[in-house]
């Protein structure tokens, strides 16, 4: 499988954008978009897959993520400075993560409980989003600096609300490790902006057909 191509690089940066729109939701209403909210859950616990998109389930459950990217990256001014702060973040501690092998082996092993758990309860169970914000917890949010998620205290003070938005934030640091791996970089990013926006156009026609 061809990694290193627009289109990976495209997606991968969608469910990145879908993470961090899908935490802005919950930190501000106390629920987020189901479908989306699937998608990106599920993406965590798809360790091998036959290709990105597959990572994600498909190009529909993924829309969320492409809209919100295709709004950023249209003009020069940050539309959503809030979602791009999460983004950038995201995009930031991965590039530390993918030092620390045991913080790796940790996720990994949380994981690997949290299939189990999905499995047996179903995948937006409150035991498996606990474990997965367990694992969030005790791994990224060791990692400098923190990501300081705004919005409705009554909503962030909710353990389940919390848990959600550090499962998200977890599903944020898998998209972020998928577009490393598929050769993105910052440099990229700016360079290849045309390219991205015109390949975003393009999975935004797949994905409501």
């Amino acid at each position: 499988m061809q990694l290193n191509t627009i289109t990976n690089q495209t997606i991968a940066l969608a469910g990145i954008a879908q993470a961090a729109a899908l935490v802005q939701q919950l930190a501000n209403k106390g629920s987020a978009d189901p479908l989306a909210m699937e998608a990106s859950i599920a993406s965590v616990l798809k360790i091998d897959s036959d290709s990105v998109i597959d990572v994600y389930g498909s190009l529909e459950c993924l829309r969320l993520g492409l809209e919100q990217l295709d709004i950023q990256m249209t003009g020069y001014k940050i539309v959503n400075p809030e979602q791009a702060r999460y983004s950038a973040s995201l995009v930031f501690l991965e590039n530390q993560l993918s030092s620390r092998n045991d913080l790796l082996n940790s996720i990994q092993i949380g994981i690997t409980k949290a299939q189990a758990q999905a499995e047996h309860f179903g995948l937006l169970h409150e035991n498996v989003l606990a474990n997965l914000g367990e694992v969030y917890q005790s791994t990224i949010s060791t990692l400098q600096p923190r990501i300081m998620v705004n919005g409705e205290p009554s909503y962030l003070s909710r353990p389940d609300i919390a848990n959600k938005i550090r499962a998200c934030l977890l599903a944020g640091i898998r998209s972020a490790m998928l577009w490393r791996q598929c050769g993105g970089t910052r440099w990229k990013f700016l360079f290849y902006r045309k390219k991205i926006q015109a390949e975003l156009q393009i999975l935004l026609k797949k994905s409501s057909s």
